[in-house]
């Protein structure tokens, strides 16, 4: 799916005075393959993404997923459009500690309306993919932080999102496991051909994907490497 930012503005409140985060940006994200925006810490990654997720509502300007201009829907309609469309990775998991593995997975499908038998059966496949055959009826405590990560990647893709958003995904694990989930998370994008945009600090991780972006203060983003379509 086609994301484009149009003017894009989002401004705080801070005190007496008022903070630009990010300032007329305009940008148009690839509809598939694997995007790293890149940048000094306080440029406004996270805030990008948040707005992108829409989880947050610009100041001013649009985010449009092809046709649709979700800076303009209401609350519940983002709602709606997030649970169809976006999954979330974070740099912490957020997993619900008092659910197994399987049902964290399969949660965001029953609650979509499917049964629990078949987001059961479509969660256990996917936790299986993910390295965590035998691990599908631990609780988040019983599990390492690696385990934890493919958990919240197994959440974020069950739905089969057309675009998946990864703030700082691997950001919390040692170089080893950083790495697995890498190949992981890269593995599935093609396979299911979505959208994958990541924040990330790690320039391995940013060089294994199609393109790259460099946010700059004011939200400025600047081009390093376009290989769109690449999958490189």
């Amino acid at each position: 799916m086609r994301i484009e930012v149009e003017k894009l503005t989002k401004r705080y409140r801070d005190a007496d005075r008022e903070l630009t985060v990010i300032d007329n940006l305009s940008f148009s994200f690839p509809d598939r393959g694997s995007v790293a925006i890149i940048g000094r810490s306080g440029t406004g990654k996270s805030t990008l993404m948040h707005l992108l997720g829409a989880l947050d509502s610009p100041s001013s300007g649009c985010v449009r997923y092809g046709d649709t201009n979700i800076s303009s829907l209401r609350s519940d309609e983002r709602a709606a459009f997030r649970a169809r469309n976006i999954g979330f990775i974070f740099q912490f998991h957020h997993l619900l500690p008092e659910f197994t593995a399987l049902e964290n997975v399969a949660l965001p499908l029953i609650m979509s309306g499917m049964s629990e038998g078949e987001a059961q059966e479509r969660s256990g496949a996917l936790l299986d993919k993910v390295g965590l055959a035998s691990r599908k009826e631990h609780l988040p405590s019983q599990l390492s932080g690696g385990e934890q990560q493919r958990v919240a990647i197994a959440r974020a893709l069950v739905a089969r999102p057309a675009v998946v958003l990864a703030d700082e995904p691997t950001g919390n694990l040692d170089v080893a496991t950083a790495s697995d989930i890498q190949r992981l998370l890269l593995e599935i994008n093609r396979e299911q051909g979505s959208t994958l945009i990541i924040v990330t600090h790690n320039h391995e991780l940013a060089r294994s994907l199609d393109m790259v972006v460099e946010m700059h203060p004011g939200g400025a983003l600047v081009v390093q490497r376009d290989g769109r379509g690449a999958n490189a």
